[in-house]
């Protein structure tokens, strides 16, 4: 490891020698990775003598994230964009979460994304109970698991793999991600460059179910008289988004139905011409897609489990679980130096 007190993004540029790792690299992850790898020292016993105890990691991460959820409901949206531009990038390696010029949070597309004090607050928790051993690219990963849960009618908490270790670089001109604009094809191949079937992109897509946009990303679509879209919705959407741009920062639930709730609302909004981004309604209009949309929104289609078992996949590219590849940071904005 790299000595000094260099920039993040220098030393690792100048220090470090990364694998090449493909979009299907899943790595070495594996389900219960910190059992009997936590525990903490709990004072002494009755003899004097200092008492240790092993801690469910998992258990922890559940419990921060519902005392989070209780002051921001809106935390299953935060946390499901931060996954998925981190993963998107280097792979789920908590680049996004590190600090300095030129990092990966300050690329134009990460400017919205928060949730990073959430990560940072659990972070330091498990810190405090069992220093040096849990990453924060795991931490991202469960606490979406349980946001999603806690955000879900069901309440699934779906299983996840773990062993990750934080990545060293974050680069703000690595940071590519698909846009709203961008078409069923493109979008499907972008995916499939990180090992995600044309399905898991559907279903990841369905996380819009709890998204949130703002007038200037879609209201071209409301003034087209060639483009499908209910005749309420569009009446509703004009009022809120005027055709001159003086709303263009006005929000908008891209799930007009329960927008607070990951459900599978947004495949029947799609499905009935009331998607808001290009890419939402195209989904339905694709003959790429229509068959996969069509299903989901069918009665009987348990998207709980298909969307989970989705965003655990996506939580599996391009992870880095060697030392050579990341380590365990101490803080999670910024990585560790010896």
């Amino acid at each position: 490891m790299c000595r000094g007190k260099s920039l993040v993004i220098a030393v690792a540029l100048s220090c470090l020698v990364l694998l090449s790792l493909g979009g299907q690299c899943y790595g070495q992850l594996q389900q219960g990775f910190y059992r009997g790898k936590c525990i903490s020292n709990n004072d002494l016993d009755f003899f004097g003598r200092t008492s240790f105890k092993e801690e469910d990691v998992e258990k922890i991460v559940e419990q921060e994230v519902s005392r989070e959820f209780f002051n921001d409901p809106k935390l299953a949206a935060a946390l499901l964009r931060l996954l998925f531009h981190d993963c998107f990038v280097e792979g789920c390696d908590a680049s996004i979460l590190l600090d300095g010029t030129g990092s990966e949070k300050e690329a134009g597309a990460n400017q919205s994304v928060r949730g990073y004090d959430v990560i940072e607050r659990i972070k330091k928790v498990l810190e405090r109970i069992c220093p040096g051993v849990v990453s924060c690219a795991d931490i991202i990963a469960l606490a979406t698991r349980d946001a999603v849960a806690l955000a879900s009618r069901e309440k699934l908490r779906s299983p996840v793999k773990t062993g990750r270790k934080d990545g060293f670089v974050s680069l703000a001109s690595n940071v590519d991600l698909p846009s709203s604009t961008i078409s069923v094809s493109q979008s499907i191949d972008k995916f499939k460059l990180k090992g995600l079937s044309e399905t898991e992109m559907v279903l990841l897509l369905g996380a819009h179910t709890v998204g949130m946009t703002h007038c200037g990303f879609f209201q071209d679509r409301l003034y087209r008289a060639d483009e499908p879209m209910d005749a309420d919705l569009r009446r509703a959407l004009q009022a809120r988004c005027p055709q001159d741009g003086s709303g263009s920062n006005n929000p908008v639930a891209l799930d007009q139905g329960t927008p607070m709730a990951v459900d599978k609302s947004y495949f029947d909004q799609i499905s009935t011409k009331r998607g808001i981004l290009q890419i939402d309604q195209d989904l339905f209009t694709s003959g790429l897609t229509n068959k996969t949309v069509i299903e989901i929104a069918a009665k009987g289609f348990d998207f709980a489990v298909r969307f989970g078992q989705a965003m655990a996949k996506l939580g599996e590219v391009g992870v880095k679980t060697t030392e050579d590849q990341g380590e365990i940071r101490t803080t999670c904005g910024r990585v560790n130096f010896s």
